[in-house]
């Protein structure tokens, strides 16, 4: 739109054609007269018109009946609707066809002024419609944006967590082939514990390639998956033990999960060290919800340590659950009524708040 609005002046009568034109003229506008509807259309066809004041009686076709053909158009100008002071049921009628605002045409000198106002009314507001439907498109586009990048985003980080996954999982064969081949057992051990270790990291990342939720994991899928991994390497190992295990679906972060998947590690480990000398047994893990907090639990029937700290591990492994323990800012519970040993690890449910 240029400096001066374009006017299309539509009336049949020649004379207020030319004051329309000098008044308007006068007044910011440039004015272009069509003394009929079928001029005035074709006027339009041609393009450049900013806004149209159509009057309702005209021959040939009424304004009424001009006023849809102009609406069709591809990018129809607003209209200001003239008519007779006598008229106001076509005023009305006008408006619900789409006419931006009406003026009564009187014999006055504030008739002008009157279409002046409505059709600067009219431009401001079709200049509004124009500036929200831009900022709507632009919010549309930057949202598709945000979206595509996302989406590659999340594919960068599965590609991430399975290329992370796929390496810890080498590293953990090659552990377990370093135990197969060496001859001592206290070494056996040691590599036996360290391949579970990495494990709990390595199933974190495996679940987080296979999942749409890259900020999550989910308990139960991810320490049986563990639980499991760690059952055939204790076969492959020629240990004895059953692990059973009854978990929840509840989902952490995944920093969170490889904390409580190390601590379960140990903890499962310890319990196939100690709980059964000379021989094997059962070995219990459960994780739920439970007041607001998640409880894991790892236990035996096995000969049981009383108040012994070895409950929770001894050397590294015990230093390893501590810290892991105090970054979850969980409580180590043992049970000292259970016949064997019992650990329970108790922490929030929900994170807290971090400061700023």
């Amino acid at each position: 739109m240029g400096s001066e609005p374009v006017v299309l002046f539509i009336d049949d009568d020649p004379g207020l054609c030319r004051l329309a034109v000098k008044d308007l003229s006068r007044h910011g506008f440039t004015v272009e007269a069509a003394t009929d509807g079928d001029a005035g259309l074709a006027r339009l066809a041609e393009g450049g018109i900013d806004i149209v004041a159509l009057d309702h009686h005209m021959p040939g076709r009424t304004g009424l009946q001009v006023l849809p053909m102009i609406g069709a158009m591809k990018n129809p100008p607003p209209v200001v609707y003239v008519t007779g002071e006598a008229q106001g049921r076509v005023a009305i009628a006008a408006l619900k066809a789409g006419a931006a605002d009406y003026v009564i045409k009187e014999a006055s000198e504030d008739f002008f002024p009157l279409l002046r106002a409505a059709l600067a009314s009219a431009l401001t507001a079709r200049r509004l419609q124009e500036a929200h439907r831009q900022a709507e498109a632009e919010v549309r586009a930057a949202r598709d944006r945000f979206e595509a990048l996302a989406d590659e985003r999340a594919l960068i980080i599965q590609e991430v967590n399975h290329r992370v996954g796929n390496s810890l999982q080498l590293v953990a064969s090659l552990l377990n082939m370093q135990a197969a081949a060496h001859p001592d057992a206290g070494v056996k051990s040691a590599l036996a514990a360290a391949v579970g270790r990495v494990m709990a990291v390595s199933q974190v990342h495996r679940r987080l390639y296979t999942s749409d939720d890259v900020h999550s994991v989910v308990l139960d899928l991810y320490l049986g998956s563990l639980i499991e991994d760690l059952a055939r390497t204790i076969e492959a190992n020629g240990d004895g033990g059953q692990i059973s295990f009854k978990l929840e679906p509840l989902a952490i972060r995944p920093d969170r999960a490889v904390a409580l998947g190390v601590i379960m590690t140990e903890l499962i480990l310890n319990a196939l060290k100690y709980a059964y000398p000379g021989g094997s047994g059962a070995v219990r893990v459960s994780c739920v919800a439970v007041d607001g907090n998640i409880a894991m639990t790892v236990e035996d029937d096995g000969v049981g340590s009383g108040e012994d700290t070895r409950a929770v591990g001894t050397g590294l492994g015990r230093r390893i659950i501590q810290a892991l323990a105090g970054k979850l800012e969980a409580t180590i519970e043992h049970d000292v009524q259970h016949s064997g040993t019992r650990i329970t690890i108790r922490f929030p449910e929900r994170e807290p708040r971090q400061e700023s």
